[in-house]
This record gives C-alpha cells, structure tokens and sequence, in this order.
C-alpha cells in the first residue's frame, strides 16, 4: 500500500497516464467532452451495464435484478433500464472500455476490486457516501468495504463476497478409488491426487489459464499462502521471492505433469461447462459454484474443500466480489448514486433483504452486510454454504486492487512460467524489476 496522493485532482494525472497499460480506458475517460454531457436528454432512463440479465442464462439471477429494477422505477422519476453483456466480454472483452472512451459510458455498471483503480484514477467513479446513511456505512465490515473506498468515501457499493475454494466429483473420486478422507490438504497431495483422478478424457485438477483479472484473483491466494506479497510496506515490489516463485511452480507443475489442462471450457469461473461436463474432476473455483451447479449441474454429487497449503504454509483464500458503481460522468451522475445506494446500502429492510435473496436465492455467495448475514440465519451455515461459511470464508482475505499496469506485470509473469514453462524464479525476478519501475511514480489512489 502506497501513501502517496489518493485524488486524481491532488495527483496531477493525465489523460496519458491514465491510459498507460495495455488494458487502460481511452481518451473520454477522464473528462467526457463538455458538448457531448450538454446533447444528453436529462429525462433518459440510465442504463446499467452488467453480465445478469436480462440475457443471463441463470433464472433467478435475471428476476433479482429485473425485480430491483422494477422496484426503482415504480417509486422514482428518473429511471433505469437493464443492458446485458456476455460475462466473456464484461471481464475480457473491450466493450466497457471502447464505450467510456466515446464519452458513451453507461450511468450504473459493476467492477471488482481488481478494476476499481482504472475506473477511479480515470476520474469516472462518482462518490456514494453523500447518499449512504451512517448507520448502512457501518454494516459493511472493513475487510469488504477498504477496497472500495479512497480518503474515507465509498464509490462502490458490493453485493457480494466471493471466497475461492476447490469443488470435486463424487463419481470421479469414487473411480478412482478415493473418498472424502483423501481430500488434499497440502500442495503435494493436491497434485498426487489431481494425477490419480487424470484419465485419457479428463483432467484431475483445473485452474484459470485465461489471461485477465479472474486468473490474478484466483492465483492471489497461492502467493499469500506462503507469506508472498506483490508489494511491500515501504511501496516497493516484493515480488521476487520464494513465495512467489513457488506458487508460479506449482501451476506450471500442474500442467506440466498432465493433470491440468492448458485451455478451460467457456472460463475457469464457469463450473458447469468444466467440473459439470466431466472436463475435470477437481476445479478451482468461488461460492457462487454452488447455485450455478444446483442450477444447472443438478444430478450431479459434488463435494467442496478449502484451498490446500504448501509446506509451512498458512491458510489463505481471496475474497472477490462486484460492486455497483456510478458514472461521474454520465447522464445523471446523482439519481445513479442514489440507485446504488438504495439497492444495496440502505438501511431499509428491503435493501438488506435483497441482498440477502443476491447471496442465496439469485446465487450463492456470502453476503457483504452484517445484517443480511444474520437475516439470512440457516442459508449460509447449512449445506454446502455452511462448508463456506465454517471452513472456507473465516481464512478470507480481500482481493487486492491495483492498477492496470501492475495487473498487467503479474497477469504476464503467470502466463509465461504456467502456459510458457518459464522458469518460475527468472520470472519472478523480471516481473519485480517492472513492478518497482512502475511503483517508484506511482500517483495514483492507495494500491491495496
């Protein structure tokens, strides 16, 4: 975490700095053309850009948000209309980034903590605090709400907790003459066990290959569990070190021995179209796998463990999570605040319940509201959620938020020693080199 100035305003950046980073917004960004704000009808309705509905493939994920959208317009004048945008083109794709560039934003859309400094120092996250009564600010524990917040104000309001963990196949276990008391618990078992259930037609063990933010997030834990960090306390990179190097060996262990695949079906955050379909018997995935198999994988049995630790290790996995934001920039910054305010941080039942009914009717997560965590009472201690809520989510540790540039520098460092059998400690020493080139004029917002 750096200390150096936290307000675009204060940091002096430019639209150039902005934009530096392969995956950096363009040039509206950081201040949408002044003719462009004046040609925008005020009474349009503000679209709100996110990857559920009304097009998603999950029912109850498409009625939660078409029900709170409905809820909005019944009681208010200025209203609010639903896009949809594939998840692949959401998190991976240009289509958000191409829209901001053109001064065509959209006025409500969602971000993780791993985009939230592109968005924020491009001057494009307005500030939800002045809409968010005390009482709602204080529901959201630190851990859940620090990423989103820059000098004491929020400009993101999360829906969700999302910690990682691995899901297994019954069957496959059961064919391979396994059980639950074979589970992993180290590294060394992991790959041992991931060997065993491999077969000509299935991989034993899956993890993200596909460069982006998901893969960061889901590798971020491996490199924690050892004690890594990607930068120190004085600012500095600490990149290069053995913690690091041995979570980039045992991805790329994993594939080199065969049991894991180089390529994933439809994306490693999709459990069905992997684990499901029978491409993997083990795969390394979040809690909102639970609703999409329950949903969509029903008859098959499937079991859930928390992340296995290498040798003198401790327990760690990341807490994700997306976040309704909106645009300073767009149509009607102040009517899109108060929408995210009141669907997510009001004090109002209705708006602890439907967070709620996001974390275990819509989907399955762990809720980010102290109050809907206990108006939710058996849904998240019972079942496979109880194995979230007892076993996975107490060693959670928040996803980090950097910008697109150290992304990027890490992003590259996994893909070249897991797909490109580069050797994990040169890797890790390059990817520090970079790391500290970057953060020695780093200006922006707090890198947490």
């Amino acid at each position: 975490m750096t200390d150096r100035q936290t307000s675009p305003a204060k940091s002096g950046l430019t639209r150039r700095r902005v934009l530096q980073g392969g995956a950096a917004l363009a040039g509206g960004i950081a201040g949408l053309p002044f003719i462009n704000r004046i040609a925008r009808a005020q009474g349009a309705a503000l679209k709100f850009w996110q990857f559920y509905a009304p097009g998603g493939d999950v029912k109850p994920q498409v009625k939660w948000f078409e029900d709170m959208v409905a809820g909005w317009n019944a009681s208010h004048d200025v209203k609010v209309e639903l896009e949809y945008v594939t998840n692949s083109e959401y998190m991976n794709g240009s289509k958000l980034s191409t829209a901001f560039a053109s001064g065509e934003g959209p006025d409500i859309f969602i971000i993780s903590p791993g985009d939230f400094l592109r968005y924020y120092n491009g001057g494009v996250l307005a500030d939800l605090t002045p809409y968010i009564d005390d009482v709602a600010k204080a529901d959201f524990p630190e851990s859940v709400i620090a990423n989103r917040m820059v000098d004491g104000k929020i400009y993101g309001v999360p829906m969700e907790v999302e910690p990682m963990a691995f899901y297994y196949s019954v069957k496959a276990f059961e064919e391979a003459g396994l059980n639950e008391n074979d589970v992993p618990k180290t590294w060394d078992e992991l790959l041992e066990v991931a060997k065993k259930l491999t077969t000509p037609n299935r991989y034993g063990v899956l993890f993200e290959t596909t460069p982006g933010y998901y893969q960061n997030f889901t590798w971020y834990p491996f490199l924690w569990q050892g004690g890594g960090e990607f930068q120190g306390k004085d600012g500095k990179s600490a990149f290069d070190s053995p913690a690091t190097v041995q979570a980039l060996k045992l991805w790329q262990d994993a594939i080199k021995s065969g049991a894991a695949p180089r390529q994933v079906l439809s994306g490693g955050f999709d459990i069905v179209a992997n684990l499901g379909a029978g491409y993997c018997a083990m795969q390394n995935v979040g809690v909102w796998g639970i609703s999409a198999m329950d949903n969509n994988a029903k008859n098959m049995p499937y079991g859930i463990f928390k992340l296995p630790t290498p040798a003198n290790g401790k327990y760690v996995t990341v807490g994700g999570g997306w976040a309704f934001v909106a645009n300073a920039k767009g149509k009607n910054p102040e009517a899109a605040a108060r929408f995210c305010a009141w669907a997510l941080a009001s004090k109002d039942q209705d708006s602890i319940q439907r967070v709620v009914d996001w974390c275990t009717v819509a989907k399955s997560d762990m809720p980010p509201r102290n109050s809907a965590l206990a108006a939710g009472g058996a849904a998240f201690t019972n079942g496979k959620m109880g194995v979230f809520s007892k076993e996975v989510h107490p060693g959670t540790r928040a996803e980090p938020r950097v910008p697109p540039e150290v992304y990027k520098i890490i992003s590259d460092a996994i893909q070249a020693a897991q797909l490109g059998g580069a050797d994990p400690q040169q890797t890790a020493t390059a990817a520090s080199q970079q790391l500290d080139a970057f953060l020695a004029s780093y200006s922006g917002a707090p890198i947490l």
